[in-house]
């Protein structure tokens, strides 16, 4: 007799993570377990599934590309790595794009650009902000502002200091001599779903501006459509300089990529950096069938459209649960604070058909795919309305 994937799990894999479920079937908006039951995905795999599970174009294009050619390493051209790179840098800031595999190596990639750029005039600090969350390695698990994640983990990584998220006076007293850059991001995801002002993050681009020190915007969550635009700093009409993306740019396939504007493109030279199975054929060609899919489908209207009618939804329901204490977001990446420690109501809502994310202490995250239609959003809330119950 076979072991179950939980028997084999727990002998045979590192338990970094406790699943709850085992999911065997994915298609649009819906998931099954192993014993068959259908459950509303609004965690997209954590923000990642913006297209939906198993979406025609995605797998068409995994499926044609296997075919052809999977890897070639970096020491040569592939005909699809530039036009994706082509594709990103026209749709953020103009300039090149670097490509890896996850957003903790976007993230580095940052951090080691804003340092070498820094070099010449000995400068290499970055301010982060408090209760922000960057990645899992060394440099990026010290450039997330919460100690929890770094608790056992010490030396940290030298070079970050931390300003308070929303609080412009606070980044002008972080900044010192040393100060090179400023990482931020639009949206606090892990850190439960709270938006920059539009007044810090302008003033952010002024200070930085005035100070000489570059800005980039960690949009590995909030990117590729999943706040109504295409990244989370284009609500705030301002350019930073620099910007991370992975999760939702291969729909599930791993890809990660930091894209940067022309001043910046050719600080990094042949040595600097480089990733292995950064921008591989595979992965080319489904991040490119991602944003294809995208546009075709006009998934950022529907993010907007889809997100409203959830807000609203949720904020009719606070009026009458006294569990709900707020609800905010942007697009399809939204937050609902409660009083009460928010992993029991994962598990309800669990029960009752519908998958979402406890982040921080209090916090439920919905994040549904950028395909989710107004049947699917009312039928989250009626399971929510069930769900949040004390």
């Amino acid at each position: 007799m076979h072991s179950s994937p939980a028997e084999l799990f727990a002998n045979y894999v590192m338990p970094t993570y406790a699943p709850g479920l085992t999911l065997v079937r994915g298609a649009g908006v819906n998931v099954w377990d192993s014993a068959g039951k259908e459950y509303l995905d609004f965690t997209a795999g954590i923000a990642v599934c913006n297209t939906g599970h198993c979406h025609p174009a995605i797998r068409a294009a995994l499926a044609d590309q296997a075919g052809k050619l999977i890897h070639c390493s970096n020491l040569f051209y592939n005909e699809l790595q530039p036009r994706l790179a082509q594709k990103i840098s026209q749709l953020s800031l103009g300039g090149k794009v670097f490509f890896c595999n996850s957003g903790a190596e976007a993230n580095e990639c940052l951090i080691k650009l804003a340092r070498k750029w820094g070099s010449a005039t000995g400068r290499h600090e970055i301010i982060t902000m408090k209760n922000s969350f960057h990645g899992r390695t060394l440099a990026t698990m010290t450039a997330t502002g919460q100690t929890k994640y770094q608790n056992g983990f010490a030396p940290l990584v030298p070079g970050f200091v931390y300003a308070e998220f929303n609080n412009l006076d606070s980044v002008r007293a972080a900044i010192t001599p040393a100060t090179v850059a400023v990482l931020c991001e639009a949206i606090q995801g892990e850190g439960g779903i709270l938006p920059a002002t539009p007044e810090f993050l302008t003033g952010l681009r002024e200070l930085c501006t005035a100070k000489n020190l570059l800005l980039f915007f960690d949009e590995v969550q909030t990117g590729i459509g999943r706040t109504g635009q295409w990244f989370g700093y284009q609500h705030f009409g301002i350019r930073p300089d620099g910007i991370s993306m992975a999760k939702a740019l291969g729909s599930g396939f791993p890809i990660g990529a930091a894209a940067v504007t022309p001043e910046l493109s050719n600080v990094f030279q042949p040595g600097n950096h480089a990733s292995t199975f950064g921008g591989t054929p595979l992965a080319s060609a489904v991040a490119l069938a991602t944003l294809e899919t995208i546009e075709k489908e006009n998934l950022l209207a529907n993010a907007n459209q889809m997100g409203a009618r959830l807000m609203d939804g949720l904020r009719r329901l606070a009026t009458t649960n006294p569990l709900i204490t707020a609800v905010r977001g942007k697009g399809l990446m939204i937050g609902l604070e409660l009083n009460a420690p928010a992993k029991p109501y994962e598990a309800k809502a669990r029960e009752n058909g519908l998958l979402c994310i406890a982040t921080g202490e209090h916090v439920l995250r919905f994040v549904p795919p950028l395909v989710v239609n107004a049947d699917q959003i009312d039928r989250a809330l009626a399971i929510l309305t069930q769900s949040l119950t004390p």
